[in-house]
């Protein structure tokens, strides 16, 4: 398996699966709700176009190539972590 990848909190619920600590959803409604909310958290209905650095791009699509991704989808998720606070400086 390859955890090494996986950040804590994402090695917690795979813990967590493993122990069989999860159970099935029956609810018919609760189902559908919870499926709309995973279709809408990586709905990608927006354009942004910005100007950054010829090495930024460079290290970027380098990290991207590393990390078996498209360097947009690579910039895309830092984006989502910073925002809704999951990415932190380890320095602070």
């Amino acid at each position: 398996m390859m955890t090494n990848k996986l950040d804590k909190e994402e090695k917690e619920i795979l813990e967590s699966y493993e122990n069989d600590e999860w159970v099935s959803v029956l609810n018919e409604i609760d189902v559908a709700k919870y499926k709309a909310a995973a279709k809408n958290t990586f709905k990608k209905d927006k354009r942004v176009n910005i100007r950054i650095s010829k090495l930024d791009l460079e290290l970027l699509q380098e990290r991207a190539l590393i990390e078996g991704l498209p360097y947009q989808t690579l910039m895309s998720s830092v984006l989502h972590k910073y925002v809704t606070g999951r990415l932190k400086d380890k320095n602070v």
